[in-house]
């Protein structure tokens, strides 16, 4: 048959979607079940003086309406959040102080405090949605309203209001990484040095699919069901099982289609244990689907990072060394610290940077919790090194694409240790931004300027290369199944949120075995199938995947090839497979004698000649633990034009190129990277969740204040793919997910500020929306008379 790895096959699964077949976790009703709406705070910081639920439940329909002290009077547990875990063995920070890195207990519902506006802090659950709503508004909670922090570098400031009273205080994390001593003395002879103090504003995922959940309890098995669009059920399985306190055997946990994820998916949120513990309290199955206001206020948020960062620099334009301080707002909850992490671990990006020194610290502050969120710590330090490096060009008097050749790290020196803990293997920087500077026409950029400035418009161009660091949950698993009525079934621990699964992995396991691809199924999202797997995030699932599918592949294969040799009659060594034609075939060497794949399934189930070890399925299972970090990298070229009179941007060209190591499917990968493109525009331009620093309110909660990109807000993307095989992994993968938004904050900002430097504009802050760029260029105009 045709080889499938490496060709673009369109998506399988779409027509299922787009017909409405699809089973979202709101598609979920179970019988006689209840419906439940949340009480959520009003106040940032304040202590829980009392409720009173007698007028709510009163109400009609009002089942019964439970608060954080139920919650705990039921001896229920915290949410075990695991905020240190990475693949590598050594990307544990640690105080420099030697102190113990504090995180804090979160409980589904607080009896004591609410510490972000929005926190839950009771539940009503009735016959209805609406009546479970209009409830809400009938509890009453007295509150003794607390100072709060919102800001990242006010909540890191001596003396601010504290998130945690029982931790050492707001600075949970405060770890230094790199040499110090060598990196100050490269900045003491250093020719040049260049400086940039930033803030990284605080976004979120905003999935078509805001976040919904449907508890149910067997009380005569004593076992809880959960339905909940996650990045993976195992881990929602264990997590659930530890906050009600059972073990894990008596929990199960089914997620569907998942409408988007990014990793706003992946944590365990409050609401899953709340149904799932109301469901017991009343005998009924209870249902919560958050609305939008709610997913704004409540869903994990992601970046939120200041940053003091410098380059030093010697005569010829060579970097010396990298200086910073990185502080990154966790939010008020300890869920991770893989944002901050992750980008310190990659923070030179592709650079040849011999010495480097990094302050990391992790605040609390009383806003919802941050997350890994795509390329979870990565846009943020390519932004920071890609401006300095394009404000050192300028100071240098070297071309922004000379001065990044200079310092790029070249093929010859791989393997190489970037000095903050990480080892690139198999890469090709130059040769990545070689090509997008090609297909971006960066040498025909002077023309279409000068054509923009007879239009009266300011027109600039940015290019960014980036890294793309891919570890998460080390562990993963299948079970494949060759059925002899011609399916395959490939059970596997990820989670398809949208990156097309089911095509992508049935092409690999349908070339492998030589089997059809309508015949391959893949089977996910339910812990009564998956019984081990790290789910979906940090472009973890193809390179994982692969791993376990090849093994298991090869296992079938082998038992296929003794399976056939008795039914041939032939030595099991004269057994050859090959995958040409239309079905795999086992076949006797130098004959026509042969047998499907199929047939060999069935006359696995159906013979009694076969010894035991070769009777009944045709299946394998596979299963690893491999903590070895892969890294995809890249380059990005963007072209803006400014209105200088209303200070809009336009995106008029935009070029990528993403190295994946292998390929499986170039037409998703190429909608993955338009899809991360469009996030790291949004966050570039448009996207804050901005926070009253007085009152602690979002004041963005709503699609009238949080915006968001458009397809008319981008233009036509060129990309090109390029393939260095990772050692990693058999079949070579690396990331294909995440590359797209890494260095688009800023390759749009270097384009933007290139537009603007003859105005004399040496910076702009994100997000760069018109109203920030028109004061720029009033700014300018003014210290130019």
């Amino acid at each position: 048959m045709d080889a499938l790895i490496g060709w673009p096959v369109p998506r399988t699964e779409d027509e299922r979607l787009l017909t409405g077949r699809g089973c979202f976790t709101d598609d979920v009703n179970l019988p006689g079940q209840a419906y439940a709406a949340m009480v959520r705070s009003p106040h940032p910081h304040a202590r829980i003086v009392s409720y009173d639920t007698a007028q709510a439940s009163a109400r009609p329909g009002v089942i019964a309406v439970l608060t954080g002290a139920d919650f705990h009077a039921d001896g229920l547990g915290r949410i075990p959040h695991v905020p240190m875990h990475s693949s590598p063995p050594d990307a544990l920070f640690e105080n420099r102080d030697g102190s113990e890195i504090y995180v804090p207990h979160h409980y589904p519902l607080p009896a004591d405090k609410v510490r972000y506006v929005g926190e839950a802090v009771a539940v009503v659950v009735a016959e209805t949605r609406d009546q479970a709503r209009d409830a809400v508004e009938h509890v009453k909670v007295e509150y003794q309203v607390l100072p709060a922090v919102v800001g990242t570098a006010a909540a890191a400031a001596p003396g601010a209001p504290r998130v945690w009273e029982e931790g050492p205080g707001n600075v949970c994390i405060d770890s230094d990484i790199g040499d110090r001593a060598a990196t100050d003395a490269a900045f003491a002879r250093a020719h040049h040095v260049v400086r940039l103090d930033t803030t990284v504003a605080r976004i979120t995922g905003v999935p078509m699919e805001p976040r919904a959940t449907t508890g149910a309890y067997d009380p005569e098995a004593g076992r809880y069901t959960l339905y909940s669009g996650s990045g993976g059920v195992v881990r929602q399985k264990r997590e659930l099982a530890a906050i009600l306190g059972v073990a894990p055997e008596m929990v199960r946990v089914i997620t569907g289609d998942v409408g988007g994820n990014f990793g706003t998916r992946n944590p365990f949120y409050a609401e899953a244990a709340i149904v799932a513990w109301a469901a017991k309290r009343i005998g009924r199955a209870v249902k919560w689907t958050g609305d939008r206001l709610e997913s704004f206020l409540t869903d994990c948020q992601a970046r939120d990072l200041v940053v003091q960062a410098e380059l030093a620099f010697d005569a010829e334009g060579h970097i010396l060394a990298l200086r910073s301080t990185n502080i990154g707002n966790i939010g008020a909850h300890t869920i991770s610290f893989i944002p901050l992490t992750k980008g310190v671990e990659i923070m030179n990006i592709t650079y040849a940077i011999p010495a480097a020194f990094v302050t990391a610290k992790a605040v609390h502050s009383h806003t919802p919790a941050t997350y890994p969120y795509r390329s979870a710590g990565r846009p943020e330090v390519t932004y920071v090194i890609e401006r300095l490096l394009d404000m050192a060009a300028q100071d240098l008097g070297i071309d922004r694409v000379e001065l990044r050749r200079r310092n790029l790290v070249p093929v010859s020196a791989l393997p190489y240790d970037n000095k903050l803990g990480m080892t690139y293997d198999s890469c090709a920087f130059e040769a990545n931004m070689d090509i997008a500077v090609k297909i971006a026409d960066w040498a025909g950029f002077a023309a279409r300027r000068a054509e923009a400035v007879e239009r009266g418009r300011l027109r600039g161009i940015g290019i960014s290369n980036y890294i793309d660091l891919s570890t998460g949950v080390p562990q993963e698993r299948t079970e494949i199944d060759v059925l002899p009525e011609g399916r395959v079934d490939v059970v596997i621990g990820t989670v398809d949120s949208g990156q097309g699964h089911a095509t992508s992995f049935g092409q690999v396991v349908a070339e492998l075995l030589g089997a059809p691809l309508e015949t391959v199924r893949l089977l996910q999202g339910d812990t009564e199938r998956v019984s081990v797997g790290g789910g979906t995030h940090s472009g973890r699932s193809m390179r994982m995947g692969t791993i376990v599918m090849v093994q298991a592949v090869e296992e079938i294969i082998d038992k296929g090839k003794r399976i056939a040799s008795v039914v041939l009659e032939a030595a099991a060594s004269d057994i050859e497979f090959t995958t040409t034609g239309e079905a795999g075939c086992f076949t006797v060497a130098g004959t026509d004698r042969s047998i499907t794949l199929f047939e060999a399934a069935r006359a696995a189930v159906e013979r009694d000649d076969l010894p035991d070890e070769l009777s009944g399925p045709l299946r394998a299972d596979a299963e690893v633990e491999l903590r070895r970090a892969v890294f995809g990298n890249g380059t990005q070229v963007c072209e803006v034009e400014i209105d200088p009179e209303t200070g809009t941007v336009e995106i008029v060209r935009y070029a990528a190129v993403d190295d994946v190591g292998r390929a499986i499917n170039p037409l998703l990968i190429d909608g993955q990277t338009h899809g991360g493109i469009a996030q790291g525009v949004g966050q570039a331009l448009m996207e804050d969740c901005a926070y009253d620093p007085e009152t602690g309110q979002m004041r963005a909660a709503t699609f009238m204040d949080y915006a968001m990109p458009r397809a008319d807000d981008l233009p036509y993307f060129v990309t090109e793919i390029t393939e260095v095989p990772s050692a990693a992994n058999p079949l070579g993968i690396k990331p294909g997910s995440e590359g797209g938004t890494a260095p688009a904050p800023a390759v749009v900002t270097n384009a933007i500020v290139d537009a603007l430097a003859g105005l004399g504009v040496r910076h702009i802050e994100l997000p760069a929306t018109s109203e920030r760029v028109w004061r720029a260029i009033q700014a300018a105009s003014r210290e130019l008379g």
